[in-house]
């Protein structure tokens, strides 16, 4: 009797010990699973490039981040810097191009572009202050023109941002950082009928390192349901962003050198702006077809003044440039497996349809932000419809080839202040793209990719026969500016947790036209060259330690010009990223430690002026326990003294007899401390 029952008590035990192993694997299964690594997803086989990606997911929650731009580094090459205040759009380098706001880079999110066009400060302006990170679930981005769905400001590359449908916890955190930095965001998903209705608002004001208080103050809300609406599976995004700063521009060196300022003193006090961007866009599934509807209301009013009185001696060469208008369009795709001549081919066809009616596009001379003239008011109405088609033949097990095609027309009229910069005018532009992808084995395979693709110019530029500074006649230029990229290279997964990918690219572009903010004209280059290499990694080491790498070298030069007098200014042709994160699956501390470094570069054609590299470390650790999180970050580890930005031009500070050619700089922020609360419930 005491044999049964110690026997009984034995296999109670064993069972209670068996069930608890197997409920604790269960807990630390669950916990691996959440662990999901967007960089870690198998590519092999559904990626057309080796520059193609995605990224995501713990991607981006432990990545420590300086600003929101910094979302678009996690593209391997990309730079995000900036040269003046926070509230403006950031400066963009990629595959040895200075890409300017946005000129040839272009983004989506949740299916709506975010470059403007034809803007009153640069073209292809690509301003992302309006994004709530934390909200952003995924980042898939593809380099080169090779792909027939993207057209507009994607000779280099494009991403696209997907927010979640639904959190996997809803949170309130709230920020508290250096130089009276507080950030509060707060977000929730809630059932609402047979959907999810999932909210987000952010509100963050800082002074800033710099001399001059950058007053920041910026508002933040999203609005997103997923669900079926008449049967009809949808997702709805509304956004709304408000923001106002004071900015300390780039300085010259001379000013600094010379005590005048400290380094990050400044020489006008009145720069600054305020904006807000509200939109709205729908993504349906209808059957086959994804249709995706977008509307945006937009303004921005910016203070600027890079020259201070080379211009004008007695009142200065401050100016505003305003930028007002609505933004109407959408797209359709439909993709279809199906077979020609007995081949397997997956088609995929569409169209895009975009609408920019601008009624605000001035550029006014100021003196302590009050206007005292006016160099241009203009109105612009520009059209655009994109059609596309591709075809992918599975040629043979191994073998994959892509044809596509792409044609664009553009339709635009300008009314403009000066009656004789006043005009319409059409363009078009057929763009082939192929591409071939072949599986070695299962973890190997290669890629050849060779695409046109183009940007727009702003529209005024092709109507324009008056300099609106200078009153001399000035030469109309094209609209669509075509260039030509090709690519091969390889990509290798083991399958377990490591992958690896490398790409050698060559990209000519016919010219690169950059708008001059202060003159209200757009300058043409001559037509560039641009080769390079890049290589991307992941090693997930173990379940908590993940290792990370990109690099790319471009090399760059105008072509048709003389060897020694053909580079092109500002183009960094080294950039280097890498990190180390740690995830405790059961002990609850997070870390991880970032290197972000881009080498010198040329600021003249001759490379007689050249500005230094930047390399800078963050660091971020939170601990986090049932419903609490506390974090800390630290931006800038070493407090290194580098720059964010530099140019080379012509100013005259006060006091100077002429104008002087000097080098302009930006620094990047000083050691930066964050201290992070978050409650989840």
């Amino acid at each position: 009797m005491h044999y049964r029952r110690h026997a009984l008590y034995a296999l109670i035990s064993t069972t209670i010990l068996a069930w608890s192993q197997a409920i604790s694997a269960q807990q630390e299964t669950a916990i691996e699973e959440v662990v999901i690594w967007g960089r870690s997803l198998q590519q092999l086989g559904t990626a057309d490039s080796a520059s193609q990606g995605v990224v995501g997911y713990n991607d981006f929650s432990t990545r420590p981040i300086a600003r929101v731009a910094e979302l678009v580094e996690v593209v391997p090459g990309m730079i995000a810097t900036q040269h003046s205040g926070p509230g403006k759009a950031n400066q963009y380098f990629l595959r040895g191009f200075n890409l300017d706001h946005g000129s040839d880079f272009s983004t989506f999110f949740d299916g709506m572009p975010v470059n403007w066009r034809s803007h009153g400060h640069a073209q292809g302006y690509m301003d992302l202050n309006f994004i709530i990170p934390e909200i952003v679930e995924r980042v898939d981005f593809q380099k080169g023109p090779y792909f027939a769905d993207t057209g507009d400001f994607s000779l280099a590359g494009s991403s696209s941002m997907k927010t979640y449908d639904a959190l996997e916890e809803n949170f309130t955190e709230i920020t508290f950082g250096s130089e009276d930095e507080i950030r509060l965001v707060t977000a929730n998903s809630i059932a609402l009928g047979d959907g999810t209705l999932l909210y987000a608002l952010e509100h963050q004001q800082t002074d800033g390192h710099f001399d001059l208080e950058q007053d920041v103050r910026k508002y933040n809300g999203l609005l997103k349901y997923t669900g079926d609406i008449a049967n009809i599976p949808s997702r709805i995004t509304f956004s709304a962003y408000d923001s106002k700063w004071i900015s300390t521009n780039q300085v010259p060196e001379r000013a600094v050198s010379s005590g005048l300022i400290d380094r990050f003193g400044f020489i006008d006090p009145d720069l600054g702006g305020n904006s807000h961007r509200y939109s709205l866009s729908g993504n349906f599934e209808l059957e086959n077809w994804d249709l995706n509807l977008y509307a945006s209301s937009y303004y921005m009013s910016l203070i600027n003044n890079p020259t201070y009185e080379l211009n004008d001696p007695v009142n200065g060469d401050e100016f505003e440039q305003e930028d007002q208008r609505r933004l109407f369009g959408g797209s359709l795709r439909n993709e279809t497996d199906t077979e020609i001549f007995g081949i397997p081919v997956t088609r995929a066809i569409g169209s895009d349809v975009r609408y920019d009616d601008v009624n605000e596009l001035n550029l006014f001379t100021t003196v302590g932000r009050r206007r005292i003239g006016s160099l241009r008011e203009d109105q612009a109405e520009e059209l655009s419809i994109g059609l596309f088609g591709e075809l992918q033949f599975a040629v043979t097990q191994r073998l994959r080839a892509t044809v596509g095609v792409r044609m664009d027309y553009y339709d635009f009229e300008v009314d403009a202040l000066r009656t004789a910069n006043s005009g319409s005018d059409s363009d078009s532009l057929w763009q082939p793209k192929i591409g071939l992808a072949y599986r070695f084995n299962e973890n190997l395979e290669f890629y050849a990719n060779y695409g046109h693709g183009f940007h727009s110019n702003d529209v005024r530029a092709a109507v324009n026969t008056i300099d609106p500074a200078t009153g001399d006649v000035t030469d109309s230029l094209d609209v669509l500016v075509e260039g030509k990229g090709s690519e091969v290279g390889f990509r290798y997964d083991n399958l377990q947790g490591f992958n690896i990918s490398m790409a050698a690219f060559e990209l000519r572009t016919d010219s690169e036209l950059v708008f001059v903010g202060d003159a209200g004209t757009t300058e043409p280059s001559d037509p560039t060259r641009r080769d390079g290499v890049e290589l991307n990694s992941f090693w997930e080491i173990s379940p908590r330690l993940v290792f990370d790498l990109s690099a790319a070298y471009s090399d760059g030069h105008f072509r048709g010009l003389p060897s020694g007098m053909n580079s092109i200014p500002d183009a960094h042709d080294r950039v280097i990223g890498a990190g180390l994160t740690y995830v405790g699956l059961d002990n609850g501390w997070t870390s991880s430690l970032r290197m972000r470094h881009f080498s010198d570069a040329a600021l003249s054609e001759d490379e007689s002026i050249k500005k230094d590299g930047s390399t800078l470390l963050h660091f971020g650790v939170s601990y986090a326990q049932q419903s609490w999180e506390l974090g800390l970050d630290v931006l800038n580890l070493l407090d290194k003294r580098d720059d964010d930005i530099a140019y080379w031009f012509e100013s005259r500070l006060a006091g100077e007899l002429a104008g002087v050619e000097d080098i302009h700089f930006h620094p990047s922020n000083p050691r930066t401390i964050r201290l992070l609360m978050r409650y989840k419930f």
